[in-house]
């Protein structure tokens, strides 16, 4: 018989949001992997440096580049750290935008994750229903930034803009009759508010529908059921947080568990996993987007009989209303001081964290009482789960590597910042 070779293999890149920029060497005996070495530093952007050379609110639009699949969670934790050194009083309904917000996200999220996950281990329809839910969420972003993805929303205080009365509206076009306008205008005669309540009724049974084609799936079992098993004090020890944690059997949330904006407000379950492999990281983010839309239910509910304002009216660190700076003189100082220097925090350092959708997203940061930050460092969840990658894919086959990559919801924005 002849002799099994072992082979050093360029592995990658496997993953569309690692595109290009993850590089993953293998070290092979036949199909086996021996040892599974990822290297990063492909892509980095330097965030946290590019955050210490600009005035605090300037690097908010730099938060949504770094996972550029969970836009706003990112913005949520550099804001979050903002008003923690400035001890600043966000208003109610801001927090229950936020709120609303966040989980919107954590379902686009998982919505990606599930489509490319499902396409890399050789299920095509997934990724082409998970996308068609993604267009009603992105217009969601856009009715209230007037962008699909980098919204720049979150602001220290609250958000950019309360949420809008009306949605834009599709036009007949010579690519579009009058009869296909008006049905993909139906849901859009309301409010932001009756869209998204329209999409939550309509969302439970979308992931009946992913589940129906994966969960009892016989080679979907196959290709991720006792693949890349990490036990519950392994992950612990490996740093994992989110659905990769709570996979293994943790219930550690910190919407739950340290609760920050309204999450002590309203009703939700944390699901969690028994066997910490592939297949139960994915059911436990299938019930992620079910437990989402309950929380989203439950902010429409509050936000339809509360109005009030969505920005603090604490002008040094928001602007004011455009009628204050046209009518008043404090008004247009505040803005042209706030959009030329903008404002300092007091000298200390914080930490704030949120539960994004991949994990614990921290942002550690130092002021010295500049207007700038002294030092910025990111506490990304994605850097944690990557650097498993050679105990997780360790014995396994060559194939299985793809359904690792794929369990790990990596996205290299924040890997390599």
């Amino acid at each position: 018989m002849p002799e099994i070779k072992n082979y050093t293999l360029n592995f990658g890149p496997q993953h569309p949001a690692a595109h290009g920029v993850l590089r993953l060497v293998l070290e092979m005996d036949g199909e086996v992997i021996e040892r599974a070495d990822p290297h990063i530093g492909l892509l980095h952007r330097g965030t946290e440096k590019l955050a210490e050379t600009k005035p605090y609110n300037q690097t908010i639009g730099y938060m949504d580049r770094l996972d550029y699949v969970s836009m706003m969670c990112n913005e949520h934790g550099y804001v979050m750290a903002i008003e923690k050194m400035l001890d600043l009083e966000i208003p109610e309904r801001a927090q229950y935008i936020r709120v609303m917000f966040d989980e919107i996200t954590r379902i686009l999220n998982h919505l990606m994750w599930i489509g490319t996950h499902a396409l890399d281990v050789g299920a095509m329809t997934v990724f082409l229903y998970a996308f068609r839910e993604r267009e009603d969420l992105m217009d969601m972003y856009e009715a209230v930034s007037g962008a699909r993805m980098h919204a720049t929303y979150y602001r220290p205080g609250g958000v950019a803009r309360d949420l809008p009365d009306a949605m834009p509206q599709y036009l007949e076009s010579r690519w579009r009759s009058k009869k296909e306008a008006d049905r993909l205008n139906q849901n859009r005669q309301g409010s932001l508010l009756d869209f998204i309540e329209d999409f939550c009724r309509r969302f439970p049974r979308y992931v009946d529908e992913y589940e129906t084609l994966l969960t009892d799936n016989r080679i979907w079992k196959q290709r991720t059921v006792g693949i890349g098993v990490v036990s519950e004090d392994r992950a612990y020890q490996l740093g994992f947080t989110g659905p990769m944690l709570r996979g293994s059997g943790v219930e550690w949330d910190l919407r739950k568990k340290q609760p920050y904006e309204v999450y002590d407000k309203v009703d939700f379950d944390i699901p969690v996993g028994t066997n910490g492999d592939c297949y139960d990281r994915y059911l436990v983010r299938v019930e992620e987007m079910r437990q989402s839309n309950r929380i989203i239910t439950q902010c429409i509910d509050w936000l339809r009989v509360n109005p009030g304002l969505s920005m603090t009216e604490n002008h040094k660190v928001a602007a004011p209303r455009r009628e204050a700076i046209k009518a008043d003189m404090e008004g247009l100082i505040h803005h042209f001081k706030l959009f030329t220097e903008g404002y300092t925090l007091p000298p200390g350092e914080v930490y704030a964290s949120v539960e994004h959708p991949k994990g614990e997203f921290g942002i550690y940061l130092i002021s010295d009482g500049a207007n700038k930050p002294y030092r910025v460092k990111i506490r990304a969840p994605g850097f944690a789960h990557l650097s498993s990658m050679n105990e997780m894919a360790q014995g396994h086959m060559l194939a299985d590597v793809v359904a690792i990559i794929g369990t790990q919801d990596i996205v290299f924005g924040e890997i390599d910042r």
